[in-house]
């Protein structure tokens, strides 16, 4: 990429916007800087448009690593970290973005108690605000003539709107990776905050969400709450498995090393139903737990035959809702092997700390797959676990996944809060021929691999180019 002294000069044509960017830094001991790469879609979005596209990456200093990367004029080419200050960001990531949009998103709130929009919620109200104008005035300052934005998620909702304001040339299209809350929960918010949302959303040219099901969601809030759509258009793209990067990586000495210690954990010749998530209110542990629990009841025959193993990893453990439910997986996993287990068979596997190579390990040893969420806007652990399994791998997951919609007809279909049918479906998954297994197996893979991570970004940037500017 070119230097960030150059595109400042000359104007970026691609930009991309996101809390989270694409590296992260931290202070060593003796106080120099360590700079970490990070992965996932929009990193190899980015890369494979080239390094002559003018591209700049904007993103929040998240860690005081990285706020102190910023004091120094320490930073990576194409990448420009805002400092906003620790307490506004943590208002708005976590008081806003993670605690109400989030949880409006996927029905989270357990509406007799929350949510409760008081003074306080306001005064965060005016972080997220102050959060988005910061994004919206660097994107403003750095892009050149008529050039194509890409903002991405919840956290970034006004950015767009904001955007519009300032620089009416660009081309600014926005991506939601969540689900969009249905109209009658939507408006829980404030009228004014709904209207905000909305309409700094409908400040794009272009808006992408994961399925048809959460585009029609918005443009629903859109008719009951703003009145119309305008000019902006709608698109729907389903972020698929990168099959390459995953068929590699998996097959790497660390993985087979994480894969014969699993395989000495769960026993010789035992089944596996393999979970693995953050452990993230939406994902429904719990009730996965519950219906293993169920399974070993109605199935008595599966007893010592089975291990169910749970990769159940931290996630926003500074929210007590979350460490909370963090104690709650723990305790009903210890509850289940309490009951259940035997001097030679510890029915639940759960780990709480994060390491992929162990969850590529258990994408391979996998019979059946759980992925169970209450609502999630794709969930590519779905998409994952068919492109890396070893034998082949019985799908049970959840309607209300974004991936069910592409994946739907080869998986075993539950209602995410109905613990006797997802009982039920682990069974059918146990007990399912395996050349039948296979054959959903392989259909399931080139399901979930047919929007790969680059593909995915740059169909945006095609379709936003070719836009004409609002």
């Amino acid at each position: 990429m070119a230097s960030t002294h150059d595109m400042a000069a000359r104007g970026a044509e691609v930009l991309v916007a996101s809390n989270r960017g694409p590296v992260s830094y931290e202070v060593r001991e003796d106080g120099s800087l360590h700079a970490k790469r990070g992965g996932g879609g929009l990193v190899s979005g980015l890369s494979a448009i080239g390094p002559d596209a003018g591209a700049l990456w904007v993103c929040a200093a998240l860690s005081d690593g990285d706020r102190e990367a910023v004091a120094r004029g320490v930073g990576e080419e194409g990448v420009r970290m805002l400092p906003i200050p620790a307490d506004v960001h943590a208002d708005a990531y976590n008081g806003i973005a993670n605690s109400v949009l989030w949880f409006i998103h996927h029905l989270l709130y357990q509406t007799p108690l929350e949510p409760v929009f008081d003074a306080e919620f306001r005064r965060q109200w005016a972080s997220y605000e102050a959060y988005n104008g910061a994004f919206a005035e660097a994107l403003a300052e750095e892009a050149a003539e008529g050039a194509a934005v890409l903002v991405q998620d919840y956290h970034l909702c006004l950015v767009p709107g904001m955007l519009r304001e300032l620089r009416p040339d660009l081309r600014i299209g926005h991506f939601s990776h969540t689900p969009w809350a249905p109209v009658d929960y939507f408006g829980i918010l404030p009228g004014d905050i709904r209207e905000q949302l909305l309409q700094g959303m409908l400040g794009a040219d272009r808006l992408g969400f994961l399925t048809r099901r959460w585009a029609n969601a918005f443009t629903a809030c859109c008719t009951e709450f703003a009145g119309e759509l305008g000019k902006t258009q709608i698109g729907v793209h389903g972020l698929g498995a990168d099959a390459d990067f995953l068929r590699e990586r998996s097959h790497r000495l660390d993985v087979d090393e994480r894969m014969a210690d699993l395989r000495a954990q769960i026993g010789e010749g035992r089944r596996t139903i393999v979970r693995v998530d953050r452990t993230e209110l939406s994902k429904n542990i719990v009730r996965g737990l519950l219906a293993y629990r169920q399974l070993l009841d109605d199935h008595p025959e599966w007893r010592e035959r089975v291990v169910h193993v749970a990769f159940a990893y931290p996630s926003r453990q500074d929210l007590a809702v979350y460490r909370d439910y963090m104690t709650e997986v723990r305790r009903v996993t210890e509850e289940i092997n309490a009951a259940y287990g035997t001097p030679g068979w510890t029915p639940v596997l759960l780990n709480l700390e994060d390491d992929f190579a162990r969850s590529l390990g258990a994408y391979r040893l996998a019979d059946v797959a759980l992925v169970n969420p209450i609502r999630d806007g794709m969930n590519l652990v779905a998409k994952e676990v068919p492109v890396v399994s070893d034998e082949g791998c019985a799908l049970v997951l959840s309607r209300e996944a974004g991936a069910y919609w592409e994946l739907g007809e080869d998986a075993i279909v539950v209602n995410p809060y109905d613990v006797l049918e997802t009982a039920r479906a682990l069974h059918e998954g146990l007990t399912m021929k395996p050349e039948e297994r296979a054959e959903r197996t392989k259909r399931l893979s080139a399901a979930a691999t047919a929007l790969p991570p680059a593909k995915w970004f740059l169909d945006q940037l095609t379709a936003l180019r070719e836009l004409q500017p609002t």
